[in-house]
């Protein structure tokens, strides 16, 4: 089957919506009328608090609830649904589970295919070529930059993301949290361990 995407992604070209989107940031910004910074800010927000926070929950749950977790991975965009994170971007996702000798990692090779509902907006490095490409062909050295050093013996399995189907990780419960609350669970959480570039993290930013 052939790797369709979104229409108006592929490489670095860009859409006419987009290019008019620039265009008027340019002219808002040039009038003073908005601040590059705040925008900035709020993206940030975006991509790393509110919307990874869905998928936190999500993750929670799954690892508090065993039940929830078969449904999850048997029937992930029913029970996402179920919780609410539905819709667009997110209508076809595929929930894929890290274990002790598997660990998932998720890129869309030609374009910047991503979960919204669960994960927000992509981050800058996620739409970028050299993770594209490299995540591909040396995913051990990928997860390395981003500080995951895996066993030898621990298979990393790539899954490319489409406009039919994205993918949500499902990280590895660490241990030491049996009797947290599901609020504690998702505290620690990342968005890239939900990518498959990271691993669940301490508040003080420990990698557990």
């Amino acid at each position: 089957m052939p790797h369709e995407h979104e229409p108006g992604h592929e490489g670095s070209h860009l859409s006419e919506v987009e290019l008019r989107v620039r265009a008027l940031e340019t002219v808002l910004q040039q009038k003073g009328y908005i601040d590059p910074a705040a925008i900035d800010l709020l993206i940030d927000t975006y991509e790393k608090k509110i919307g990874p926070r869905n998928g936190a929950r999500v993750i929670a749950k799954a690892w508090a609830n065993e039940e929830f977790k078969r449904r999850l991975l048997a029937e992930p965009a029913q029970t996402l649904a179920s919780l609410g994170y539905a819709g667009m971007q997110g209508e076809h996702t595929a929930v894929v589970e890290n274990t002790p000798k598997l660990h998932n990692m998720v890129v869309c090779t030609l374009c910047s295919c991503y979960p919204w509902p669960v994960l927000g907006l992509p981050p800058v490095w996620y739409k970028s070529g050299p993770y594209r490409s490299r995540a591909v062909m040396d995913p051990r050295s990928v997860l390395r930059d981003f500080g995951v050093e895996l066993p030898a013996d621990t298979e990393i399995r790539v899954w490319d993301s489409t406009a039919e189907m994205r993918y949500l990780v499902l990280p590895m419960r660490p241990l030491g949290t049996g009797g947290w609350s599901e609020e504690q669970l998702a505290s620690i959480v990342t968005r890239d361990s939900m990518i498959g570039t990271g691993l669940p993290q301490l508040p003080d930013g420990t990698a557990l």
